[in-house]
């Protein structure tokens, strides 16, 4: 169990006012969720696999290669300047 000493010196380093009755309460939900974590270390997982994603996926990827596109020469037209072989638009903030 823990003690109200404990809690109160977690709630200090949270920064939580704590009453009292908070710190009691407190006290009984950390020792109840502590003595759930002991149960599971007890359980034995010797042969459990260790995952690192549940569903087993992964990514599929391909070569990123440049392709021509039909329609550039119309979007080229839409642009309002070129400077240098580049095309200008406005400044975005």
């Amino acid at each position: 169990m823990i003690s109200k000493d404990e809690v109160k010196h977690i709630a200090e380093l949270a920064r939580m006012g704590l009453d009292e009755k908070e710190i009691e309460k407190l006290a009984a939900d950390l020792s109840s969720i502590l003595d759930f974590i002991k149960q599971l270390e007890e359980v034995d997982i010797s042969k459990v696999e260790a995952v690192s994603h549940v569903t087993g996926l992964e990514n599929i990827t391909r070569e990123d290669e440049a392709d021509n596109f039909v329609g550039k020469e119309n979007i080229v037209k839409l642009f309002p300047e070129s400077k240098d072989g580049y095309d200008k638009v406005k400044s975005v903030l």
